[in-house]
């Protein structure tokens, strides 16, 4: 029984040639595996995180740091989405929010190529997870 326990760790620690071309075999863990060292002295630091740095590379940023948003956007995607609840191109749309379809977080357009109506609920929803 320990030696099929032994065979097994060891197997886990094996790298596949495939693993090392993608970057490593654990990529985000902290087994050790990981020779470099982020500029901020964590190990693996910059692995764990590389998904965030590449969904958020094209995003445009104000001077603070913030997403920066087109003023224009939500309104030319009003004026060819009328609101759900009221058929108006203008004023407030009851139940409704404008939602980013690919958040722009996560390198989506703030254009309405990208909008959606969506209902509150389903946007406190999908706030949640997102």
């Amino acid at each position: 029984m320990r030696h099929a326990v032994l065979v097994a760790a060891l197997a886990a620690l094996v790298v596949s040639p495939a693993a090392l071309a993608r970057g490593g075999a654990h990529s985000g863990s902290h087994s050790g595996l990981h020779a470099s060292r982020s500029h901020s002295g964590h190990p693996a630091h910059d692995a764990r995180h590389a998904h965030r740095r590449r969904a958020d590379a094209g995003v445009k940023r104000d001077a603070r740091g913030r997403i920066a948003r087109d003023p224009h956007a939500k309104e030319a995607f009003r004026r060819t989405h009328p609101c759900p609840s009221t058929g108006k191109k203008y004023g407030a749309c009851p139940g409704y929010v404008v939602d980013h379809i690919r958040a722009l977080k996560h390198g989506g357009a703030d254009d309405p190529s990208n909008m959606q109506w969506q209902t509150r609920g389903a946007a406190k929803a999908k706030d949640k997870w997102e």
